[in-house]
């Protein structure tokens, strides 16, 4: 797994690429903590994110808790099909706002 990102005015664009799971997930954990410290708004692009697990998942809650504890806000963009299953059976994507592009994502941010 690899994350990059990339800063738009107040938004966060993060991107996720290869496989979020067990192995992987306290290292994505210490990057959205460092990510959410300094932002309130935060994307992350999917597109490249090609298998989620239960781990990779609660991850993604993770973060989505603390950001909000911390009156922000994690939007997500772009989930691919193979991922998008994962998400429709344990129902995880009733608690994140999903965007089927980054664009998308990052436009609803400057609605508010």
């Amino acid at each position: 797994m690899e994350i990059t990102s990339e800063k738009v005015g107040t938004i966060l664009k993060m991107t996720v690429k290869g496989r979020l799971v067990v192995y992987c997930t306290e290292e994505f954990k210490n990057a959205m903590s460092d990510a959410i410290e300094a932002n309130q708004h935060i994307v992350l692009n999917l597109a490249e994110m090609s298998y989620i697990d239960s781990s990779g998942l609660g991850a993604l809650v993770f973060a989505q808790q603390k950001l909000s504890d911390k009156g922000g806000e994690l939007k997500l963009a772009a989930l691919q099909p193979k991922p998008r299953i994962v998400f429709d059976i344990t129902k995880v994507y009733r608690i994140f706002e999903i965007f089927d592009n980054v664009d998308d994502a990052v436009e609803s941010f400057k609605q508010q």
